[in-house]
């Protein structure tokens, strides 16, 4: 995309207008005149599928970032390329690493001795849900609906209101009760 100024147009942009439209114009020069170049460079350098995208990265930041007369812009445009190359590069292997970790942890087989809990731990875990079911309910009906709705079903505090016919405030009040309630049982579970 050539943005080009007639002569005569630009006589009429006075002051910091023209000076910006000729730093624009200036970039966008120095952009064009190199971008084939540099999709080479990005592609011979490992950027493969991903050059293009890059050099559409780096446009945008060459244009964000260039407030002032750039010194050797060639220069800069390169190093700003195998920056970003390498920035993409890291991110692809983090995310891979992830995957594979996730993977790992998601791949095992149900009923595996790495995914069994073991007697102890699974006997402590029924404790303290027996212990969170009876203390659940002990809260009125509506607080325990209004939770379940919200954080087991994930429907909106509007939704709930509108359905029971009640506030939304009186939603909040419900749902602050049982936050209250799980977090005191926590609180004793932790001093255990």
């Amino acid at each position: 995309m050539t943005m080009r100024l007639c002569p005569a147009r630009i006589l009429t942009i006075r002051g910091p207008r023209l000076a910006e439209t000729m730093q624009s114009q200036g970039v966008q020069q120095i952009f064009e005149d190199h971008r084939e170049q540099l999709l080479r460079y990005l592609r011979a350098h490992g950027a493969g599928d991903a050059a293009e995208d890059i050099l559409q990265e780096l446009w945008l930041k060459f244009v964000a970032s260039a407030q002032g007369p750039i010194s050797s812009p060639r220069n800069y445009l390169y190093r700003a390329a195998t920056n970003l190359m390498i920035d993409r590069r890291r991110s692809q292997t983090q995310a891979e690493r992830r995957e594979v970790e996730w993977a790992s942890l998601s791949d095992r087989v149900p009923g595996s001795a790495a995914n069994d809990p073991g007697p102890e731990r699974d006997f402590e875990g029924r404790r303290v849900l027996g212990l969170v079911e009876a203390e659940l309910k002990k809260l009125p009906a509506r607080a325990l609906a209004v939770f379940k709705a919200h954080r087991i079903e994930g429907r909106t505090q509007r939704e709930i209101a509108a359905e029971i016919g009640v506030s939304a405030s009186t939603i909040e009040s419900d749902l602050r009760s049982v936050y209250r309630l799980l977090d005191e049982l926590r609180r004793k579970l932790d001093e255990e």
